[in-house]
């Protein structure tokens, strides 16, 4: 009997400290966000969702990134002339001589035709000079003296590699160096260095001369784009990034926490709350934050859910880099606040009523 009544006071006091701290912390919470940030609210999401749908270069403004205006110079073709070290790949069309096409697409299969002091030798040709020419000239000039040997047969060179003249890709391709002739533009570089269809465009950039180009890579594929479809220069160098390389996060009071991939650059903030199961019942619904910008100086927006349902998904766009914070509602603070202090049975039996 003593031994009931020294637990029952025990847990009188257990009880009442809990319910001063309870009433300590309804008074001095904050389930909004505090501190000495700038928020925002939802409108000022949708103002800037509707710069972000302009393109790569609002996005990468908003994400802090510099990056080197294109010009009208980076637009066109320029002229390209055949040095020493490069290697030709010379190709014939002639039925009548299947024997000649076999001998040629051999050699262009193992070495091809190298270019040394200017000349490139053809069998049963002989030595013919292509330096300095474009692979235009190159070809008239290769075909004019096939024609003094062979009246039939048609002639077509192109460049199987460059020793100086190339451009270097890395990341999610098959070819990771091409070669470049003053006429190749992006897209067609991208074709022949086998891009994995599944690349995350957005990501993606061109170097040229130590800086990253504007180059909008995920309108140039997915949009069509030509105004990113520059022409290719010797010792640019092309990143094509992988599709998991682009991401945002999702934390807090979320039913699948973690990151989201975002592969053309751009997700409605409505999308990644479903893709990630659902704020849960802990979650308070007036409070959803989505963080934005450097951590020592981040933009953050804090939306009800009433926004989301009602607003369109281009109104409320995430970009790589956000995070999603879904803070919990006071009762639930307040649940797990009482589950550490009471007794484990007292918390499961007050937890179940």
């Amino acid at each position: 009997m003593f031994i009931s009544i020294h637990y029952a006071i025990n847990y009188y006091r257990q009880f009442k400290l809990c319910y001063l701290l309870i009433l300590l912390f309804f008074c001095t919470g904050c389930n909004r966000p505090c501190g000495t940030h700038t928020f925002y609210g939802a409108d000022e999401l949708v103002i800037d969702s509707y710069k972000i749908r302009q393109g790569q270069s609002e996005i990468n403004m908003r994400a802090c990134i510099e990056k080197l205006e294109i010009n009208d110079e980076d637009l066109h073709e320029y002229d390209d002339q055949i040095v020493d070290g490069d290697i030709l790949n010379i190709s014939l069309y002639y039925p009548q001589r299947r024997d000649l096409v076999a001998d040629l697409e051999t050699i262009n299969l193992q070495i091809g035709f190298c270019v040394y002091e200017g000349v490139v030798y053809l069998p049963l040709v002989g030595s013919i000079e292509v330096g300095g020419l474009d692979l235009e000239g190159a070809q008239a000039k290769i075909i004019e003296a096939w024609k003094k040997h062979f009246i039939e047969g048609q002639l077509f060179v192109r460049y199987k590699e460059r020793l100086h003249r190339k451009v270097e890709l890395i990341g999610a391709i098959e070819e990771s160096v091409v070669p470049v002739d003053g006429k190749m533009r992006l897209y067609e570089l991208l074709t022949i260095a086998k891009v994995n269809t599944s690349a995350n465009f957005f990501k993606s950039y061109v170097i040229r001369n130590g800086q990253q180009l504007d180059v909008d890579l995920n309108r140039l594929v997915h949009e069509g784009d030509l105004s990113a479809n520059i022409v290719m220069r010797a010792g640019d160098r092309v990143f094509i990034a992988y599709p998991n390389e682009h991401a945002v996060y999702m934390m807090g009071e979320i039913k699948k926490p973690g990151t989201l991939s975002l592969p053309h650059g751009l997700l409605p903030l409505r999308e990644a709350l479903t893709i990630a199961g659902g704020v849960s019942l802990s979650g308070d619904l007036e409070a959803i934050q989505v963080i934005r910008g450097a951590a020592a100086i981040p933009k953050i927006y804090v939306l009800s859910w009433r926004h989301i349902a009602h607003l369109s998904n281009n109104s409320l766009l995430l970009i790589p880099g956000d995070a999603v914070y879904i803070p919990e509602k006071a009762i639930s603070s307040w649940n797990r606040f009482v589950c550490q202090l009471l007794p484990r049975a007292f918390c499961f039996n007050w937890a179940l009523n």
